[in-house]
């Protein structure tokens, strides 16, 4: 199934720039279940997104194309999964694609984001869309746990990571992020303030930066089709303008969508996040050209 429907034959005239990667992975999961299931609810639901954007005025989509690979058998261990990851997402930037990897657990971050940690050695910085910071050494006895996702994308490594929505977490991960120097957090209230779009820009403008967005970072009245649910959390308004923010004033280099389970009967969730991948995908590509909907 095509995310939006949208054909990559339709593009055979031009390299489509991005690259839809399903990848359910689900290992770790602590609270709810289903997040295997998530890649095919929101491709499903995005069958049913307008493509004609009303901050564009237009079907953006075809400025930029894109293109969906069919779901591979995930390896059976953890560590082979994030291995198969990181292969296919390797493959999609030597296609020069932008990979957007369809989740799947928060793990599978670390594996999609090793590609381009080699890439980017000395100038990469992840913005996390997030109820919580996924900072844990350990959780559930392994380190490759969904809350120690963010962890082991920084560790070891010369990257940043800049924490948006956050309004969950353990004593552990508040003194990490004290002494790490690494990690700048805007919780869930700070990003309803104006001014926090200021100090995001100084961190992300022209930066190299690895999008990851958890649905469960949204408020749990829109989007309840997550295994880990907070409440308090971004709108939907609130959170498209930080993503505009990000996506309009740095390179997106690589982008997840992931923590999405799939409620039996409500499709609603399945669309949020379908339609929200769409958002982000044409905020990379330019800034919105119409102030219809301000």
């Amino acid at each position: 199934m095509d995310f939006l429907g949208i054909n990559s034959t339709e593009f055979h005239q031009k390299s489509p720039r991005y690259r839809v990667i399903p990848f359910g992975l689900e290992k770790t999961v602590s609270y709810g279940s289903g997040t295997e299931f998530g890649p095919n609810a929101v491709l499903k639901a995005s069958q049913e997104v307008e493509l004609f954007d009303l901050e564009y005025l237009s079907e953006v989509y075809k400025e930029y194309g894109l293109e969906t690979l069919r779901e591979e058998t995930i390896a059976p261990t953890h560590e082979g999964a994030l291995a198969q990851l990181a292969q296919i997402v390797e493959t999609a930037l030597q296609l020069n694609r932008i990979p957007v990897v369809l989740g799947g657990e928060h793990s599978l971050t670390v594996g999609a984001i090793k590609p381009l940690v080699d890439r980017y050695p000395s100038d990469l910085v992840i913005v996390q869309f997030d109820a919580h910071c996924d900072l844990r050494d350990t959780y559930d006895g392994t380190k490759l746990s969904h809350a120690c996702a963010m962890r082991r994308c920084i560790e070891g490594n010369n990257v940043k990571l800049v924490s948006i929505g956050i309004r969950n977490l353990a004593q552990e991960e508040f003194d990490f992020i004290k002494t790490s120097g690494a990690v700048s957090v805007f919780t869930s209230s700070q990003a309803e303030d104006n001014h926090t779009e200021l100090s995001l820009l100084s961190l992300v403008e022209d930066k190299n930066v690895y999008l990851t967005f958890d649905v469960d970072s949204l408020d749990c009245s829109i989007m309840p089709a997550t295994g880990t649910p907070e409440p308090g959390g971004l709108s939907w308004h609130c959170a498209l303008r930080l993503l505009r923010k990000v996506c309009c004033n740095s390179k997106i280099v690589g982008i997840d969508l992931v923590e999405h389970s799939p409620l039996s009967g409500f499709d609603a969730s399945d669309f949020v996040s379908a339609k929200l991948l769409y958002k982000i995908m044409s905020y990379c590509h330019a800034p919105p050209r119409s102030t219809f909907i301000d």
